[in-house]
């Protein structure tokens, strides 16, 4: 008896394995025969300005993404989804009206444009060498009308499904997920979750992050003194360019120290005698994001440490500016002289980026972007932060720390989408850890699943930005065969 058991289940195992591969045949053939609608689709998302603008009534993020949210719930209706809109924030597209196993998370606003495309315009689409240009082909629109084309040729198939699953389209991903926040305050996250708003193979951990920021009410009354110090405006940026006005310092004694300070860190300095008798010097460095602090070259840190060169009276505006110094040189960026460092080997290593100086002789104000690996948390990083603060004279904002997220790389979600991405990449997938946030970062089982793969810059946040059409229409099979596996499941 037991031997038959077995044989009977053995069975259904091949039976099941052959009818997916036949419902991966149907999939493919479909999609690659959809693929001029496709593209089409995708021009009429791509063609509408979604920057965020300013907010009206009805229209939380401004008029360009309420039209993309309207445009793309047209599709999905067209498609055979059941959609609603939730007040201009998302817009949503149920398979069926049965119970949900997935939530498809993808985002239609776009990141600003400037005059430098040089293929086409921003929103004037262009197919060239099998590429699609144009703002949003590859974050987020691209991926987007992958996952609703894998949803239609699913349903166009008639391929069974025992659970539905949800395409949500957001709306404000790049201007800090106002979007979600709405939505998820009215609807349940659903057992599992992806978001098509990253890399292949597939990111299951982001790293934590920890906004520093610190005051202090000063009195400058030295002669020889900074008089004001400015760099950055996005604390999630390595800032490019920083400005002070020195005070009571010979410009050739400032001039040697910005040379010195130039060789050591690679960031220039131009150093101007001012009518009043103040020297101004501009720094200029490298710009990088706030996750990837040491490919930039950071004009912020490099000024504190031309200060430290420099010969200033002893005061509590030198104390600050020196602290802050010590506790982030040019050289750091992983957090080691300010007691935050650790590394994990699945989420890797802490990293920082000292990125807003706003100081003078009255005030200062000063902040700091961490990503935390997998172990950070309060107590190992925010205190002794809070303490070096202190130590120099700053006071640390009570500011909470965003705790890293991670999805078990062994667990049956992320195995499954592997299995999907491995089917037609022809190659192991290992899951990926990343600095940046994603779109499910506060999603309890949410993982980002593609687009993108490390092979291809699609210029994504830059001129040009493009999308390969073979990707995407790869991308949709990929997502249509992990669908029908865990709505099946």
């Amino acid at each position: 008896m037991a031997v038959l058991l077995y044989t009977d289940v053995m069975l259904e195992h091949r039976l099941r394995r052959k009818e997916n591969f036949m419902y991966r045949e149907k999939l493919d053939a479909y999609i690659d025969s959809k693929k001029e609608e496709m593209l089409e689709d995708l021009m009429t998302l791509v063609r509408i300005d979604s920057q965020r603008g300013e907010a009206k009534t009805g229209m939380p993020f401004g008029e360009g993404p309420v039209h993309a949210l309207e445009a793309a719930q047209g599709l999905m209706k067209k498609y055979g989804l059941a959609t609603r809109n939730y007040e201009n924030y998302v817009v949503t597209g149920d398979f069926s009206e049965k119970e949900k196993a997935l939530d498809i998370l993808a985002h239609l606003d776009v990141v600003p444009v400037t005059e430098d495309w040089t293929v086409t315009k921003p929103f004037e689409p262009k197919i060239v060498d099998g590429k699609i240009y144009g703002r949003g082909t590859a974050d987020d629109k691209g991926p987007a009308i992958a996952a609703l084309y894998a949803l239609r040729a699913i349903r166009e198939l008639g391929i069974p499904m025992k659970k539905s699953v949800r395409l949500i389209l957001g709306s404000d991903e790049e201007c800090g997920s106002g979007d979600l926040e709405y939505y998820y305050a009215k609807e349940q996250e659903a057992p599992y979750t992806f978001t098509p708003d990253a890399d292949f193979p597939l990111i299951n951990i982001e790293k934590g992050s920890f906004h520093g920021v610190f005051s202090s009410e000063l009195k400058e009354n030295a002669v020889a003194c900074v008089r004001s110090f400015q760099s950055g405006d996005k604390i999630n940026v390595v800032p490019g360019r920083a400005s002070m006005i020195v005070d009571g310092v010979a410009e050739d004694v400032i001039r040697a120290a910005a040379e010195k300070t130039e060789g050591a860190t690679g960031v220039s300095f131009r150093v101007t005698a001012l009518a009043d008798g103040g020297v101004q010097v501009d720094a200029k460095g490298q710009a990088a994001h706030a996750s990837t602090p040491e490919e930039g070259k950071n004009a912020l840190t490099a000024t504190l440490q031309l200060i430290a060169e420099l010969p200033l009276e002893q005061s509590k505006g030198k104390e600050a500016l020196l602290g802050l110094h010590a506790m982030f040189p040019y050289e750091d960026t992983c957090g080691k002289t300010v007691g935050i460092y650790r590394e994990n080997e699945e989420s890797g290593a802490v990293t920082v980026c000292f990125s807003i100086m706003d100081y003078t002789k009255t005030h200062l104000h000063a902040a700091f972007d961490a990503r935390l690996p997998i172990g950070c948390n309060e107590e190992n990083t925010k205190l002794p932060v809070k303490a070096a603060a202190e130590k120099y004279g700053m006071e640390l904002e009570d500011l909470p720390l965003n705790p890293p997220h991670c999805v078990p790389g062994d667990s049956w979600f992320v195995q499954t989408l592997l299995g999907s991405y491995e089917r037609y990449f022809g190659k192991k997938g290992k899951p990926l850890s990343t600095g940046g946030g994603t779109y499910v970062h506060h999603l309890e089982r949410g993982v980002a699943f593609g687009c993108m793969t490390e092979d291809v810059d699609n210029h994504m946040h830059g001129d040009n930005e493009f999308m390969v059409i073979e990707r995407l229409l790869t991308s949709a099979k990929i997502f249509a065969d992990a669908i029908v596996k865990i709505c099946n499941a």
